[in-house]
């Protein structure tokens, strides 16, 4: 059969629209995932350099449920917004909170995961004093309970000097609730100021509960211990849940898809128990 010059040329196009439209798919494929990898359980580097913890494996399900090819790579947290919102990343999975602040600048998936934050310090502190041990309070809405627990903390650490990661929604807390009434030391990840606590240059540090017991686990943190209550909600997010580019929403799509079916199948709760000994699955 002959076709015509004409043809031959209509062919050849419809040819080579085939192939970028193949090669749009794939490449919508190709999804690079930022975390820290400083912030254990939920992210650490190990000696060789490679990142793992509770937010790499979730992310390697998550994208084979989604049929993607991902790439995981390390961020420092302080940048790991302006690098999504710079097209550096697709997507970050690092522990992070759904917050009205991060909403104003970049969209989340559903949350995988949900995180409480609290107080630790070293056996022989005196902010081992502080009330209501292994209470949860909500900061959505305080209630008159949780007004006079915070009051009450604020009187015990008055003067003393807390460590606390910055750029977090831990640093947001504090300063809404104990700033004049205690020395704020900021530290660039949740490793150093776990260091300096066991060292003795601070009394106490505030931080993600599950990074907290993880890190009071390690040799060279023996001592640290969690006191008082626990917080979630309000500034403290809504649940930890994957940061992503607001206009994204195909790639919001298949993550929360992948999130509903790794919730129901029960894959989140077995990650976290492994990760945490706890169950760290959000409301289905």
């Amino acid at each position: 059969m002959r076709f015509s010059k004409t043809g031959r040329l209509c062919m050849s196009l419809a040819a080579a629209l085939l192939l970028s439209s193949v090669a749009v798919a794939q490449q919508a494929k190709q999804v690079t995932i930022a975390t820290e990898g400083a912030f254990p359980p939920w992210n650490h580097t190990e000696a060789g350099g490679k990142i793992a913890g509770f937010d790499v494996e979730i992310a390697q399900d998550l994208c084979r449920r989604a049929q993607m090819t991902c790439t995981i790579v390390g961020q420092d947290w302080a940048g790991i917004i302006p690098a999504i919102q710079a097209g550096k990343h697709d997507a970050v999975m690092s522990g992070m909170n759904i917050t009205d602040k991060r909403l104003a600048v970049i969209g989340f998936s559903r949350p995988y995961a949900t995180s409480r934050h609290v107080f630790a310090t070293v056996t022989d502190k005196d902010i081992l004093g502080l009330p209501s041990a292994g209470k949860l309070i909500d900061i959505t809405e305080l209630n008159d309970d949780g007004k006079a627990t915070i009051e009450e903390i604020r009187k015990r650490i008055k003067g003393k000097s807390i460590g606390v990661q910055s750029s977090t929604n831990a640093l947001a807390f504090l300063e809404q609730h104990f700033k004049g009434d205690i020395f704020i030391r900021e530290y660039k990840t949740s490793e150093q100021h776990d260091l300096d606590l066991t060292a003795g240059r601070i009394d106490g540090i505030f931080v993600d509960y599950a990074s907290a017991s993880a890190a009071s686990q390690k040799k060279e943190l023996e001592g640290m211990k969690v006191v008082g209550p626990a917080f979630r909600g309000g500034l403290l997010g809504r649940g930890v849940a994957i940061g992503l580019r607001k206009d994204d929403a195909a790639l919001k799509e298949k993550f929360d898809g992948a999130i509903t079916q790794a919730l129901a199948d029960g894959t989140i709760k077995e990650l976290s128990m492994k990760w945490f000994e706890a169950d760290m699955s959000p409301p289905k």
